[in-house]
């Protein structure tokens, strides 16, 4: 386990750029996998899962070979492999990868790192079931990782999501690639929307409504791909500067997207100074002065990512912020409403759980913020997180598992100790 201690508060000035989205990256490549001609993918996220889902499209079949540059080129072929995919802490790879290989006429085994054979997979054992599946999950629900899935043609049908999920809807939508007649997704919350707006820009025949989209089979054709950053680490950066004394940043090239600006819409709220330009996906935050806010359960899905950065806010803001709607916290990497709440007690903000709401009294200023030890609990968000919160607080913290980061932002600590650097 890596301990890293933190201490502020250091200004964060200048220009970053955070690695490409997440989100984006694992379908880039399960897309160019399903594709017949070579796809390069520029500015892929080197964090810890996407490599797992190269890795596991290259166990796959498809052809990968990796530039000095850091470019990606997949040329597609989906042809099986006997031996198991182990798609490590990723949710959003083994979700999105069954729905890949539930079509095509071999057996695939997906498992995962000890996270993920405790997170809830039938969410998408039961729409691909319903298509036509064969999947057999573990434990005594049979709906955990290891998923062994046996391939099968599949048919089309209409769903309607019973949970805010832009990863069972991508699930879904990649195994409609080969079904049998459309495919149907209903949403009754809009979630993320990067799978459909892939498949669009790849040939696919698709067509999406205020809360649907609808696949018909046909072949892939994807263009080369320029990942943008990922405005889930950007908001660590963002919040940063907004508690931080003397603070003006630039972070670049942020995907801005349907369902993803969710917590820059939450921050100007609580009275952050930010301007976003949607042209070049720049975003700037200047120190400012927090204030509590209400976040409803309907916008919960365009910021659940960051809800671990956004509770140091609203910890370090004046008055009171509301979550609601957190469920979904409690299946993330760890418990992350649990581990919230422990790091707020030592940020020495009051915290309030109400079934699925999380009230934040906060300390009024981030130099007010206590001092002391976070465990990440294996958390790439929570790692960052407390991070931040000790680099603008005006004590220090010490971050147990910080070797999580690795997960999603392997440069992360790096970045943070240049930041002291930077100059306006």
């Amino acid at each position: 386990m890596t301990t890293r201690t933190f201490s502020g508060p250091i200004p964060f000035q200048g220009i970053v750029r955070v690695p490409g989205d997440k989100s984006i990256s694992h379908r880039a490549l399960m897309i160019a996998a399903l594709g017949e001609q070579p796809c390069t993918i520029k500015g892929l996220s080197n964090g810890d899962d996407v490599v797992r889902t190269r890795q596991a499209v290259e166990s796959l079949g498809a052809q990968v070979e990796i530039a000095e540059s850091g470019e990606v080129t997949v040329t597609g072929g989906v042809s099986g492999t006997r031996s198991p995919i182990d798609l490590g802490n990723s949710g959003t790879g083994i979700r999105l990868m069954a729905g890949l290989v539930a079509s095509f006429d071999f057996t695939t085994t997906l498992d995962g790192d000890a996270s993920i054979r405790q997170r809830p997979m039938d969410r998408i054992i039961a729409p691909l079931s319903e298509m036509g599946a064969s999947i057999t999950g573990s434990g005594d629900s049979g709906s955990l990782a290891p998923l062994t899935i046996e391939g099968r043609p599949l048919r089309g049908i209409e769903y309607i999501l019973p949970v805010a999920s832009a990863q069972v809807k991508g699930a879904v939508l990649l195994a409609a690639l080969r079904a049998e007649g459309p495919t149907t997704v209903h949403e009754t919350v809009p979630t993320r929307a990067h799978t459909e707006e892939m498949l669009a820009a790849a040939g696919v025949s698709l067509e999406r409504g205020d809360r649907s989209v609808t696949v018909w089979p046909g072949k892939v054709d994807p263009p080369d791909i320029d990942v943008p950053g990922d405005p889930s680490q950007a908001a660590f950066w963002l919040v940063g500067a907004c508690l931080a004394p003397s603070s003006r940043l630039v972070v670049q090239n942020v995907y801005l997207g349907p369902a993803r600006g969710g917590f820059v819409e939450i921050l100007q709220r609580m009275g952050a100074e930010m301007i976003v330009d949607p042209e070049s996906g720049n975003i700037e935050a200047r120190s400012s002065e927090l204030k509590g806010a209400r976040v409803a359960s309907h916008e919960l899905p365009g910021c659940i990512d960051e809800v671990p950065i956004l509770a140091v806010a609203a910890a370090a803001a004046e008055g009171t912020t509301v979550f609601e709607g957190i469920g979904e916290l409690r299946i993330k990497e760890t418990d992350r409403v649990a581990a919230i709440a422990e790091m707020l007690v030592v940020l020495g903000a009051r915290c309030q759980i109400d079934g699925d709401t999380l009230e934040i009294t906060g300390v009024g200023r981030a130099e007010a913020l206590g001092s002391g030890t976070v465990d990440s609990r294996g958390d790439h968000r929570m790692a960052m997180a407390a991070a931040i919160a000790g680099s603008v607080g005006g004590g220090s913290m010490t971050v147990e598992g910080f070797e999580a980061t690795h997960t999603s932002y392997p440069s992360f600590a790096r970045d943070l100790d240049a930041s002291r650097g930077w100059t306006p």
